[in-house]
Formats: structure tokens, C-alpha cells, sequence
């Protein structure tokens, strides 16, 4: 059992957890809820003892081996299946030693301990953990350091699943997962047979996988049995009872102070009425639990709906590289009331479609009709970065509005949920579910037709997502979503497409069945029976066209910057006055800088072209 005895803990002279006290059962698997900046992060710090506690005390069992993301996505030159291998340290030590051992006896305690510790099945589960995870046999055998960051953050959480510690403790693990990997981990974590404590966002997956909801409010620690869903119903009815009662004391008061004011002043009451002036100061009201303030999200709706169709696609092959197309033959029909979710492993092509869909990337082969007319407002994570961190939300939305007046601007901020203070706080100072929020409300500024989000709820806390789903159903154009959290994808989408194997076709079945077939497939084979190219198709294929264009740029620049320095050295020949004597030679002269000037225009309009595609292809 874990306990946690009337814990205070301040960070930045903030109280966060304010004479907590809690006991996690042991083998619990356990959900930590609180919303952003609550305090869920400095709890699992108090867990590791890496902050020192203000009072009270932690206590696990002994020799509790405890378990962390690392906080850096590993990388180097040994493959993804020897990093996770490596992470059991008493294995890889007890291998090196075994290799250059020669006393019998201490190389049969090395045999016996590799034997208890199943370390001859090491491989094969370390295998499994990374397949879920979305690594195939060939990812598996690559560089960690053929991989982004995203996926090398998955390795870390592969490594640590595979060692299995005592206490799991695993902060927004879903934040680097696409769907099919976040099923996968609900599986995994709902038979972990050690404590799990979990901090999470994802309604799905605290209604899968734990068993415990570890509620964080005002400093405060409460823990309810199940998942969040009777977490949600035991709160809502404790808050009721709670207002029953207090209401019940407010009429007991409001009667006693009755009594007083009437009697008070008789001597035959007097004895009776400060009897109950006693009562009335021993009688505290009952504390009313400061509610959280709702979330708030908008998303503008389009002046006039458009009529279908919105956008066709007309035998479309697309990709980053000339005749190396990520999705082809195309055939597709988006209405202007879609609801529209994309399924499918990362690194398939869900980003190179969103990006086709926005008009992001041009069809190498085909045609994308549009509707005249249609706005689109597309909204990825990564985006995040395009925000001015020295600007406001009030001056990113005067920025789109240059000629309102400051009551008009402020009330658009406010409409994105930024007002007062908020309005005017920069944007370094934004937690991330504020800055997606500010994005988002950027990104609807002018009213869409088609609302295109890649993963939008990574940094929204379980009431933000809850915002976003009113606000998506609300929204009367038509959406296409890409996202790991399940409870959205239910609650907004009414169509799903399948994108892999080249492809993006319409799924008959339910999220159910999909949820079978992902934890049924062996190999994460594809719907044509082949091989799944692994999780770096779409981004390796990025990776090459984004090198391309870097090398082009480079050339071009080095070419204006040689042009340059030629038609330097011409004019100072053409500046010295004992050119005059040589009127055939200034004229050659002449002519050379005339044509250098022509490269150089023609070498800079290359370069402003080839900037603009690696932009483009970047953002």
C-alpha cells in the first residue's frame, strides 16, 4: 500500500497539496484528475521524492522499484529492440557477466537468476510491447536515431513498460500514441499486475484501464472506487447531498436567528434565546466547494452554408517526393454536414491528407475540386509554435482585425474565451490547453465551412475536451478529425475512414470493431494482407522532400551569393578609368554583367519559389 499522510507541498510560493492524505491499494491501478495546474504532476514528484514535502510524509512498501518516462527521447546509433532490452539493467549486467565469468558456481547463480527473472523471453516481450506501440519487425531493427522525437518518446515508454517496475507511474502517456497505440495501452495497463498511478485526460482510457479515481481538487486528495465514469456519477451525487444539506443548515440557522430577534429582549425567552446564540456560534456553515469554472470553447460558425459537395477528389495521388505518391486513386466526396474521422497507425498518410484536404499540398496527380467560396480552418499541435510568444491573445486577434476599434477586438478575444486579464496575459505565460485554445479560436477567426483538427485535445483537461466536444457538435459546417482520444471520436464523428496501405476508404464497422481488429492483428498487417510499412512512411517521405528543398535552397543561395561577387568584380573593372581605353573589352564587360544580372533574378526567383514550397512543407 502506498500512503500519503497529510502531505503540503508549495512550489513557487503556491500551495498545491494542502494536509492531503490518501492510501492507494496495492496492485491499484489508479487515475490522477484534477484540472491543469492543480497539482498532478508535483504529486507524482512527491512520489519520486524529488521534492521535499512542507509537512506529512510518503510512505511505499520497501524496495519499491518505481518506474518514469524519461524525460528525453532516447537516441543514438542501437536499435529501438536494444534500447527497450537495455532497460532491464539486471539482465543486460547479468549478460556481460555471464560472457566472461569462469568460476562454475557464480555462473550457475547468473544461469538460476536469468531464469527467475524470464530473461531468456526478454526479446519476444520486449517485441510485443514495441509492435503494440506501432513499431514493426523493421522499425524495430532501425537507429533510434532514424526516428523524430514523437516516436522516440514512444520507445522510452516501451522501455519502461518492459521493465515492469513496482509503482508505474506514467504522466499523459497517450500524448505521443495514435489511436491504434492507445488502444493498445488501454489493454496493456487494464492486466499490469503491479500499481499503476496514472495522470490522464483521456475519458476512455481512465474508463478501461484503472480501477481507482484519485480526485485532486484545492489541494485536497479524494479517492473513489472504479473508473471515471462512477468517479463522475459518486461526485455529482456527493456535491448534491452536500447542497441538500447545506441548504437544510441554512434553514436551521435562518431559524434560530428568527428566534433570537424575536425573544431576545423578553426575560421569560432570554435564557432560550442565548441558548441559541450558543448554538448558532457553534453551528459553522458548511463549506461550499468552490466550483471549477466550466471550460470554454468556440468555434465561429461560416455567415452561410455552402451546397454540397464541398470537395471531391478526383483520382488523386499525393505524396512529398515526384512518383513516390504516400496515398493514391483518391475517389472521394466531402458534404457540407460531415462528420468525418480518420483512423489508421501514424505515419499512413493522416497528416499528408489533412494537408491535401487544406490545400496545404498540391495533387501530383489528379484533381481537388472545392467548392467556390469554401473556408477552411485547419488546426495542428505543432502550430503551436506559430504564436508570438511576446504578443497577447487580444494583439494575435488585432493582428486579423487591423481596423476594428479596441472594444470590437477585445470582444472577439473574449468570444475565444480570453477576456479581462486573460486577454492581455502573453502567450509564454499560457498554459497548453490556453494556447490550443487561442489556436483554434485563430484558426475559426473568419468562419469555416470545414473544420479540419489533428489531434486537438493534446493539452485539454477532461472538461476543456468536454468544451470542445458541445463545441464541435454545436458547429454546423463540416469536420474531419484526427485524434488517440476515443470518448471524442464517439461523441463527434458519425463516419470513419480508414487511411493505410496507400489508401483512404470509408470503414463500415463501429469503433468497437476497429478497437477488435487493432488488438487482433498480428504484425499490424494492413486491410490488403501486406506488411505495414512501418510507422515512418509518410514522415520519412516528408523527411526526404523537406532535404530536397533544404539542399535546393542552399544552392540557390550559394549561386546569388557567387552572382553577387561577380558583378562586383565587374564593376570595379568597369569603374577603373583605363577601361576607356579598351572600348571592345568594356563592352564584353557590360554584356557579362547584364546576363549575371539575369541569373541572379532568375536564381532568386528559384530561391523565393523553393523557400515557399520548403515553408509550406514544414508548417
Amino acid at each position: 500500500m502506498i500512503v500519503l499522510d497529510d502531505i503540503s507541498l508549495r512550489i513557487a510560493g503556491r500551495l498545491l497539496l494542502d494536509h492531503a492524505s490518501a492510501a492507494l491499494p496495492e496492485n491499484a491501478r489508479v487515475g490522477v484528475v484534477g484540472r491543469n495546474g492543480a497539482g498532478k504532476t508535483t504529486l507524482f514528484k512527491a512520489l519520486m521524492g524529488e521534492l521535499e514535502l512542507e509537512s506529512g510524509t510518503v510512505r511505499l512498501p520497501n524496495r519499491t522499484r518505481i518506474g518514469r518516462v524519461a524525460q528525453e527521447a532516447p537516441a543514438g546509433p542501437d536499435s529501438l529492440i536494444e534500447r527497450v532490452l537495455a532497460a532491464d539493467i539486471e539482465r543486460a549486467s547479468l549478460l556481460k557477466e555471464k560472457e566472461t565469468a569462469t568460476d562454475p558456481h557464480r555462473i550457475a547463480e547468473i544461469e538460476i537468476r536469468l531464469v527467475d527473472i524470464d530473461a531468456h523471453s526478454a526479446p519476444s516481450r520486449a517485441a510485443r510491447i514495441l509492435s503494440g506501440l506501432g513499431f514493426d519487425e523493421m522499425a524495430q531493427a532501425r537507429a533510434c536515431s532514424e526516428f523524430s522525437g514523437g516516436w522516440r518518446m514512444r520507445v522510452a515508454l516501451a522501455a519502461l513498460l518492459f521493465t515492469e517496475p513496482d509503482l508505474l507511474l506514467l504522466d499523459e502517456p497517450t500524448n505521443y500514441l495514435d489511436l491504434e497505440g492507445t488502444l493498445w495501452l488501454q489493454d496493456y495497463l487494464a492486466s499490469y499486475p503491479r500499481t499503476v498511478v496514472l495522470i490522464s485526460h483521456d475519458r476512455d482510457l481512465l474508463d478501461t484501464s484503472v480501477d481507482h479515481i484519485l480526485h485532486l481538487f484545492n489541494g485536497k486528495l479524494t479517492l473513489y472506487r472504479g473508473g471515471y465514469s462512477q468517479f463522475d456519477r459518486q461526485r455529482r451525487e456527493r456535491l448534491l447531498l452536500d447542497q441538500k444539506a447545506r441548504k437544510k443548515s441554512e434553514a436551521q440557522r435562518a431559524h434560530m436567528e428568527a428566534f433570537v430577534a424575536r425573544f431576545r429582549a423578553k426575560a421569560t425567552k432570554a435564557k432560550q434565546a442565548q441558548s441559541r446564540l450558543k448554538a448558532l456560534a457553534r453551528m459553522e456553515p458548511l463549506a461550499d466547494e468552490i466550483s471549477e469554472a466550466p471550460a470554454h470553447i468556440t468555434i465561429r460558425h461560416p455567415e452561410k452554408l455552402l451546397s454540397p459537395p464541398i470537395v471531391v477528389f478526383n483520382d488523386v495521388n499525393v505524396g512529398y517526393v515526384e512518383n513516390k505518391p504516400i496515398l493514391s486513386k483518391l475517389n472521394l466526396r466531402i458534404d457540407e454536414d460531415d462528420r468525418i474521422a480518420l483512423l489508421g497507425p501514424n505515419g499512413n498518410g493522416k497528416s499528408t491528407f489533412a494537408k491535401l484536404l487544406a490545400d496545404r499540398l498540391q495533387p501530383q496527380k489528379g484533381s481537388v475540386v472545392r467548392a467556390d467560396k469554401l473556408e477552411i480552418a485547419y488546426l495542428a499541435q505543432h502550430q503551436v509554435d506559430e504564436l508570438r510568444v511576446g504578443d497577447s491573445p487580444v494583439e494575435h486577434v488585432r493582428r486579423l482585425m487591423p481596423d476594428a476599434p479596441e472594444a470590437r477586438v477585445r470582444a472577439r478575444a473574449a468570444e475565444m474565451g480570453f477576456s479581462s486579464a486573460a486577454g492581455d496575459t502573453k502567450v509564454s505565460q499560457l498554459s497548453g490547453g490556453e494556447k490550443a485554445r487561442l489556436l483554434l479560436g485563430l484558426a475559426c477567426f473568419h468562419g469555416p465551412h470545414l473544420l479540419i483538427l489533428d489531434e486537438p485535445t493534446n493539452h485539454l483537461d477532461i472538461e476543456a475536451r468536454a468544451a470542445l466536444i458541445t463545441a464541435i457538435n454545436d458547429f454546423p459546417g463540416a469536420v474531419i478529425l484526427v485524434s488517440h482520444d476515443r470518448h471524442l471520436l464517439e461523441a463527434c464523428a458519425d463516419r470513419l475512414w480508414v487511411v493505410g496501405g496507400g489508401a483512404v476508404k470509408p470503414y463500415d464497422g463501429d469503433l468497437d470493431q476497429y478497437r477488435s481488429e487493432v488488438l487482433s492483428k498480428a504484425g499490424r498487417m494492413t486491410g490488403d494482407g501486406r506488411k505495414d510499412k512501418g510507422p515512418a512512411v509518410e514522415e520519412d517521405a516528408e523527411s526526404d522532400a523537406s532535404a530536397a528543398l533544404r539542399k535546393r535552397v542552399r544552392d540557390l543561395e550559394a549561386q546569388m551569393a557567387k552572382g553577387e561577387k561577380d558583378i562586383a568584380a565587374i564593376d570595379k573593372r568597369l569603374a577603373d578609368p583605363k577601361i576607356e581605353k579598351f572600348p571592345n573589352d568594356a563592352a564584353r564587360l557590360q554584356r557579362q554583367r547584364e546576363e549575371a544580372l539575369a541569373a541572379m533574378a532568375a536564381a532568386e526567383e528559384q530561391w523565393l519559389e523553393a523557400s515557399g514550397e520548403l515553408e509550406a512543407l514544414e508548417s
